[in-house]
């Protein structure tokens, strides 16, 4: 039996914008676990399906293949965003707590 996540991934954090954080992705679950190389160290596991990842527009897309395929899936949901909204006037106000300084 085949078991998938299905997840929104989250930006990289060398980006500042969210591209490639639109889609939905289906990634199977490794069975067995990954072994070092003994040589240069590297994982190595001989599970092929932790490879396929497989982008959809939308969540639903992905749960109705993992549904019609006889995939058992999890979803995990993204976490809502913390806005931090400031303005570059609050550098020079009075009600600054730290002082502003070169």
């Amino acid at each position: 039996m085949t078991i998938a996540k299905i997840y929104k991934p989250t930006k990289t954090s060398m980006q500042s914008g969210r591209a490639k954080s639109k889609s939905w992705i289906l990634e199977f679950v490794r069975k067995t676990p990954a072994i070092p190389d003994p040589l240069m160290g590297w994982q190595s596991s001989g599970d092929t399906q932790k490879q396929v990842k497989i982008e959809f527009s939308s969540k639903e897309a992905a749960m109705r293949y993992a549904e019609k395929q006889g995939i058992v899936y999890d979803v995990i949901n993204p976490q809502p965003r913390k806005l931090n909204i400031k303005s570059y006037a609050d550098n020079f106000s009075s009600d600054r707590k730290i002082s502003w300084t070169h």
